[in-house]
């Protein structure tokens, strides 16, 4: 992500998202299902314009609460088709409530997504692929990758020279406690 850390400072909407979130490790709920419907609806479309639809779907996902996702029905999906703050992909939008279904049926069997995720950490990029496209949907490598980088759960969101990258380090990401690559 090299590039990233030499395009984004600066940019009035990639800087402070490489400043102060990408790769940033989470353990919160809300932040860990937001990423995963930005990343899923990214796909095939630039990382800028998530960040310019960024307040729509807060909108539009309840704050990307997985539980009131969870429980959308097809008036809730009919709305999110039709709301032009967001991506209006029937695929994407369906991904994200069988996702948000799926992340709340993690809490009985892990405790929650975080812990889902730490239980099956450390992992190479491409198990960590197969491990995701079993357990959700819409996550194909490029998805996996990102989301999981944009977590602090793979290495690579930032150059090791660049300052957010020291900063990232000094919380000890998950990636850092095994291979990761």
């Amino acid at each position: 992500m090299s590039g990233y850390c030499d395009s984004a400072p600066g940019h009035p909407l990639h800087g402070p998202y490489h400043d102060r979130e990408y790769g940033f490790p989470t353990r919160d709920e809300s932040v860990l299902f937001e990423r995963m419907v930005l990343e899923i609806n990214q796909a095939g479309l630039s990382w800028e314009l998530m960040l310019k639809k960024r307040a729509g779907f807060r909108a539009a996902y309840d704050g990307f609460d997985v539980d009131r996702v969870a429980a959308y029905g097809d008036t809730e999906r009919e709305r999110l088709l039709g709301d032009p703050g967001i991506i209006r992909n029937r695929r994407k939008v369906d991904a994200a409530i069988e996702n948000a279904r799926r992340i709340r049926a993690l809490r009985d069997s892990h405790g929650g997504l975080a812990e889902w995720l730490a239980v099956h950490h450390p992992r190479d990029k491409a198990d960590w692929v197969k491990l995701l496209r079993g357990a959700f949907v819409f996550m194909g490598p490029e998805v996996v990758g990102e989301f999981l980088m944009s977590i602090g759960h793979l290495p690579g969101a930032h150059r090791p020279e660049c300052p957010v990258h020291r900063r990232i380090a000094a919380l000890s990401p998950p990636w850092m406690a095994g291979p990761g690559r």
